[in-house]
């Protein structure tokens, strides 16, 4: 099984570095058995890498390797390597009424499932991968539920 590595790399938005990094562990093995194509690329990876960096470098990142402009919440790359916003998990929170915690959590999965063949284009794919990352969310946030770490 991999190792996964979360670092911030940022300084606009105060994260629980400790606890993300608790929960992006306890996500991994979940996450693992969740492979859409059959291949299960998660698995073979020596380790994954997760950057939580600010809006504006990954809106450079989203249009240095997509060709797309703008901020965007999680970009994957086949390596192992996880880009995540804070600013957009700090205005998705807000706007959808879950903690900070849970929302960088929430794209650390995605991310994840990404690695392991899921996609979002198409409305029932979306759906499918919503529903598998909402259960493994659900079921880690339990595991480590925010509240037992000390904020940093």
């Amino acid at each position: 099984m991999p190792s996964i590595l979360v670092y911030n790399r940022q300084r606009r938005v105060k994260i629980p570095l400790p606890w993300l990094r608790h929960a992006a562990t306890t996500a991994l093995p979940r996450c693992i058995p969740h492979s859409r194509d059959g291949r299960g690329s998660l698995a073979q990876l020596s380790e994954v890498e997760v950057s939580v960096v600010s809006d504006r470098t990954i809106a450079q990142v989203h249009l240095d390797f997509l060709g797309i402009p703008g901020p965007t919440d999680v970009i994957t790359f086949e390596h192992g390597e996880l880009v995540v916003s804070a600013d957009t998990a700090r205005s998705n929170a807000l706007e959808h009424g879950t903690s900070l915690e849970a929302e960088l959590l929430l794209y650390i999965i995605h991310g994840m499932l990404h690695l392991n063949g899921f996609t979002d284009e198409q409305r029932a794919e979306a759906r499918r991968m919503h529903r598998v990352q909402d259960r493994i969310l659900g079921e880690c946030l339990l595991a480590a539920p925010p509240s037992n770490f000390p904020k940093t």
